[in-house]
């Protein structure tokens, strides 16, 4: 019996964690297909001047301020990051197992990542990169907008963590952690997959712990768009990375009580 308890709670939250990493799946791949499809005719032009039926990802349909050109010179679309933070707002608030406040801080954690990731990717600049570059435009007396991005995130993921009633030092950690897991993921994203795949690697073999409710969003949004990143249609983008960091920093005691009392804190156990 001692040992029949443990495993019937995991396998609950596996099968939560699953329910959940399917409605990110679905809500993510309609909204990427929603916000790459072409032109009203709902074709694209073709090399040869005839029409197809496009793949979705960077069309001459693109809103110029989401286009990109990547390191092979290919055009991709940015648009695959708001449909990853879509994908993990509507699981958050839809995956069985979790409690309000934790409902609450998916929610706004990814909704305030997203939104501070996307106002960086269309009005950002290259001339300042990584937290160097940011702060010593900061000591010029500029604010760049990777800066604000930084604290966004930051600020965001610390108010967050303070609805789930925790500690001022871990309310503060847990806000660091979320901050410094999105630039991680962030830093990935310069080549096709990269990202997207740490996210899987690091988030997946969380699935078989009592985090399942947490990772699933995460798992199913980077999966279902993983195949349009790899072919090189579309990159995450600092809205689409900055999101798929998010379960990093909570625990799963924040899920609903069950048998099981494993926790793990920024994917390590302990």
């Amino acid at each position: 019996m001692g040992v029949a308890a443990p495993r019937a709670g995991a396998g609950r939250a596996l099968l939560q964690g699953l329910v959940g990493a399917a409605v990110a799946a679905v809500a993510a791949r309609t909204t990427y297909r929603l916000l790459t499809r072409p032109g009203p005719d709902g074709r694209a032009p073709s090399a040869s001047g005839g029409a197809v039926e496009p793949e979705p990802g960077a069309t001459p349909d693109t809103p110029s301020a989401w286009r990109r050109t990547n390191f092979r010179g290919r055009p991709v679309t940015l648009q695959e990051g708001p449909a990853l933070a879509s994908g993990v707002c509507a699981a958050s608030l839809l995956t069985p197992g979790l409690t309000p406040r934790v409902r609450a801080a998916c929610a706004l954690a990814a909704a305030g990542a997203a939104l501070f990731g996307a106002y960086d990717d269309l009005s950002g600049s290259p001339a300042a990169r990584g937290l160097r570059g940011h702060l010593g435009a900061l000591a010029h007396g500029r604010v760049t907008t990777g800066l604000v991005k930084m604290v966004g995130i930051g600020a965001t993921g610390v108010a967050a963590a303070a609805l789930l009633r925790r500690s001022a030092a871990q309310t503060l950690l847990d806000g660091a952690l979320i901050a410094a897991s999105a630039n991680l993921v962030n830093l990935f994203d310069l080549r096709p997959g990269r990202a997207a795949k740490l996210a899987l690697l690091t988030a997946a073999p969380a699935l078989a712990s009592p985090a399942a409710p947490l990772v699933g969003p995460v798992v199913g949004a980077s999966a279902a768009l993983l195949r349009d990143d790899l072919a090189e249609r579309s990159m995450l983008g600092d809205a689409g990375a900055t999101r798929s960091a998010r379960p990093w920093g909570w625990r799963p005691r924040h899920v609903r009580p069950g048998p099981c009392d494993w926790r793990c804190s920024a994917g390590r156990w302990r």
